[in-house]
């Protein structure tokens, strides 16, 4: 017994030890939560307060599942057997699985249900609308989905959706129609496992006591990220608190709730401690994971938040280096800097595979990657794919490969239906016959169908004869941009219930254009034969994208978004634009409860960095097809000064929290939109100075305001105007012989 609780810190110690009463245990990043859960699981069974049939255990992945039973099996002693095979441990989807497995019969379901993935549940649902003849237009499938999937996941079955409006109505309608086709079929989809054994708890009380009997002890990873039916079914386990009830023990950390857009619920936590009368709550602050400065930095961020149940992270690791922070001219500017620091840690000996590039959003990754292309070095894109290989941008480059060469039959079939325009399987098979038989492109082929396919196919031929015409005088930026518009993809997207991180991949795809013109050096010539420079840039995409299986296996440099790397660590940590409007996101800079969940995201980035740790972010960025100049992240502000390195030259003295740097480079002239296309690395402010020395770009100060940057001006005398981001004030038109700006 004193080997298994050997090497457990005083807090550690305590949670492991607690009595059989409900317990919440607010575990802070790296500081030992899955040893205090296994070891809490294996010290009850070997002190007998508990037979290891009676553990109950969930955890948020299959992953941990997996680990957590692969620890119990080597800490319980042999004498136990095959002990842990006995405990119900899994993710929240796969316990349930379980039980309805066993009670297939009280739950109203056929023994061998099958069980609908992500993607098997779109396809069940399109099928669905299209027997039923419904236009996908008016009700989009994706959007179908996420509304079935939240109502289940509230609780709430068909016939009692709350449907004020004719649309609502019509969805709950289909919503009817999609549960009666999962009976007849016998299967079902995620949302369904947990509330149908929900439902099985709440009216089939014989099976409720059994398991309230069975399971006394209850632990729960990662509780902040259970949403409210989670709750719920965790509630009925555990007899609601009630006399006799199962021992809940709760494990999370309320400043790393980061899932609210899947439906989490951190009042969750609050609600445990009132409704469950929680007496233990143990705070783990002791950190294995990163050094002091890091640490300072991520408590200096997260104690602006309000309605925190607090702790405070501290290590004996030392303060370690301090955090770097970097100031871009441009995007681009900000990705060679981070490539020159990976090359620097490189040679001092670090693994790649230790070095992560985190940012906010997707559509960020692609410059990032470009650069590590350039530079060679190896990288992965951690929990998604690479730029030029995702849904959204493969079908853009198959339009766009249709206007270089029609006759590409890969690029054809890719798109010839998306966006649907009515072309079926048996129109495409008798266009597939007919290009056999005239031994040619598919494309060409179209000329020589009759009846209903000829008319149907037709329709993209056209379209894609009006691309080629359309696009024969724009540069390739713009060739880009109307080619995502007229195909019609970015409506496609819009229309998306969760399309809006594919816009902004497909605007970043114009960004991508404008960058390869620059970096090609294209002369005039080349700017007036855009189609000829648009095979070149598919040329380039091709090879980008081809790396990725040589990539594979290697030691590489890691790339995600900040989502993606909760649970993970990495010596190194580059965090890049940190700017308001992209970090935290303009989203949700006008809601209280959106801005503090940005900031616990900003915690749990900076919490990844064991060793160093760098911040950066750029005067000027290209972003939807256009340059944006924002303030720096207000996140930046919130880390003390002594904590920080710049590493941009001629700042002004005052500290990461007050003052502003110095430009270290002087802005350059161009704003049009595609001004990258005509040779510009990137579109900058005008030179030409406005009413009191002011130029665009410029960060100014209003007496009401506060501080913002100039990002457009027109008029003159008079009439002269400026338009200036005030970040959380928003973006504002002032009379610039009126608002009195002085340069900040």
């Amino acid at each position: 017994m004193s080997d298994l609780l050997a090497n457990l810190n005083a807090e550690q110690l305590q949670a492991v030890t607690l009595p059989p009463q409900p317990a919440l245990i607010l575990a802070g990043a790296g500081s030992g939560k899955t040893r205090v859960l296994t070891t809490r699981i294996a010290w009850l069974v070997q002190t007998g307060q508990v037979d290891p049939a009676g553990v109950l255990a969930v955890t948020f992945t299959n992953k941990a599942a997996k680990e957590m039973l692969a620890r119990l099996a080597a800490m319980l002693p042999l004498s136990f057997g095959h002990a842990a095979r006995s405990m119900w441990v899994g993710t929240f989807h796969g316990l349930c699985n379980r039980m309805l497995r066993t009670h297939y019969r009280d739950a109203g379901l056929p023994q061998l249900f099958q069980i609908l993935d992500s993607a098997d549940q779109l396809a069940a649902i399109k099928r669905l609308l299209k027997t039923l003849n419904v236009d996908d237009e008016q009700f989009p499938p994706r959007e179908l989905q996420h509304f079935i999937n939240a109502q289940k996941e509230a609780g709430v079955r068909a016939n009692a959706v709350e449907a004020w409006d004719e649309h609502t109505r019509r969805r709950a309608a289909l919503y009817a129609e999609y549960e009666a086709q999962c009976q007849r079929e016998s299967v079902v989809d995620f949302a369904e496992l947990l509330l149908r054994s929900y439902e099985l708890l709440q009216r089939n009380e014989p099976i409720r006591l059994h398991y309230q009997r069975r399971f006394r002890h209850i632990l729960v990873d990662e509780f902040q990220d259970t949403n409210r039916l989670q709750y719920r079914w965790l509630k009925l386990l555990a007899a609601e608190g009630g006399e006799g009830g199962a021992c809940l023990f709760c494990v999370g950390d309320d400043d790393q709730s980061i899932y609210r857009f899947r439906g989490a619920e951190i009042g969750n936590m609050r609600d445990f401690e009132r409704e469950f009368r929680v007496r233990n709550i143990i705070r783990l602050e002791q950190n294995y994971r990163s050094h002091g400065n890091i640490l300072d930095a991520a408590n200096a961020i997260i104690r602006n938040n309000s309605g925190r149940l607090g702790k405070n992270l501290w290590t004996e690791r030392g303060a370690g280096e301090p955090v770097r922070v970097f100031e871009a001219f441009s995007d681009a500017d900000e990705a060679r800097w981070i490539v020159e620091e990976i090359q620097a840690l490189l040679r001092e000996g670090v693994s790649c595979a230790d070095v992560a590039l985190l940012y906010r959003s997707n559509a960020q990754s692609r410059v990032l990657e470009h650069q590590l292309f350039s530079s060679g070095i190896a990288y992965r894109v951690y929990g998604g794919l690479r730029f030029f290989e995702r849904q959204e941008i493969k079908h853009a480059l198959a339009y766009l490969r249709l206007i270089a060469n029609p006759d590409d039959d890969t690029a054809f079939s890719r798109v010839v239906n998306f966006p649907t325009r009515g072309i079926g399987a048996r129109s495409l098979e008798t266009l597939q016959e007919a290009a056999r038989t005239w031994n040619s492109s598919l494309y060409a082929s179209v000329p020589h169908l009759s009846g209903k396919p000829a008319t149907v196919l037709g329709v993209f031929v056209r379209l894609v004869e009006e691309l080629r015409h359309d696009t024969r005088a724009l540069v390739l930026p713009e060739l880009v941009d109307h080619v995502l518009d007229a195909s019609g993809l970015r409506a496609h997207y819009r229309a998306e219930k969760e399309g809006q991180e594919r816009l902004e991949n497909l605007d970043e795809l114009i960004n991508a254009a404008s960058g390869f013109v620059a970096e090609s050096g294209a002369d005039r010539e080349a700017l007036a034969a855009p189609h000829a420079l648009l095979a070149d840039f598919l040329a380039h995409a091709s090879l980008e994208a081809g790396e990725h299986q040589a990539d594979a296996g290697r030691d590489a440099v890691q790339l995600m978004t900040v989502h993606a790397s909760k649970g993970l660590e990495f010596d190194a940590v580059f965090l890049s634009g940190l700017e308001e409007g992209l970090f935290p996101h303009e989203n949700s800079i006008l809601e209280t409860e959106g801005l503090e969940e940005e900031r616990r995201l900003m915690y749990v980035a900076v919490t990844r960095a064991r060793q160093r740790l760098y911040l950066s972010f750029a005067q000027s960025r290209m972003l939807h097809g256009q340059v944006r100049y924002n303030l720096r992240s207000r996140f930046l502000e919130e880390i003390p000064e002594s904590l920080v390195r710049w590493l941009t030259p001629q700042r002004r003295p005052g500290g990461i929290g007050g003052g502003s740097p110095v430009y270290a480079q002087p802005m350059r002239a161009g704003t049009s939109r595609f001004a990258a296309a005509a040779g510009a690395r990137t579109a900058a402010p005008s030179s030409r100075p406005l009413a009191g020395g002011l130029r665009v770009g410029q960060l100014v100060r209003h007496a009401k305001f506060g501080q913002g940057v100039i990002v457009a001006a027109e008029g003159s005398g008079d009439d002269a105007r400026v338009q200036v981001n005030f970040g959380t004030a928003g973006i504002k038109w002032l009379l610039l012989g009126v608002a009195k700006l002085e340069p900040a």
